[in-house]
């Protein structure tokens, strides 16, 4: 089990334990973290998932494909390291991972 923790706009802090294969946005809805709706259930055709990664972690996230390009391209709160939830599939070395939540999903 692994544990990644989600800092929503306020800085109120949450931490979710995972196993690998699962992905953010999957272990956001399972544990109740405010602010993750995942309204699509992880197509990729929302974007009510939307996590800004932190710079110590984006690398092990993968990169965006085309379709969450497109979907991260409509949300006015995108960052450098923006990813959505539903595409990042967590493996044990992101045990530890932080992740902030945007004031709103779209």
């Amino acid at each position: 089990m692994g544990k990644v923790t989600f800092i929503e706009h306020d800085q109120t802090e949450h931490v979710a334990e995972f196993k690998a294969g699962s992905s953010v946005m999957q272990i956001a809805v399972d544990s109740a973290i405010p602010g993750i709706d995942g309204d699509c259930g992880g197509e990729c055709a929302c974007g009510t998932c939307h996590v800004i990664v932190t710079n110590e972690w984006f690398s092990k996230t993968g990169t965006p494909g085309n379709e969450e390009e497109q979907m991260l391209s409509m949300t006015p709160e995108r960052a450098s390291t923006s990813r959505l939830g539903c595409q990042v599939v967590l493996t044990d070395e992101m045990d530890g991972m932080t992740v902030h939540l945007p004031e709103f999903q779209m």
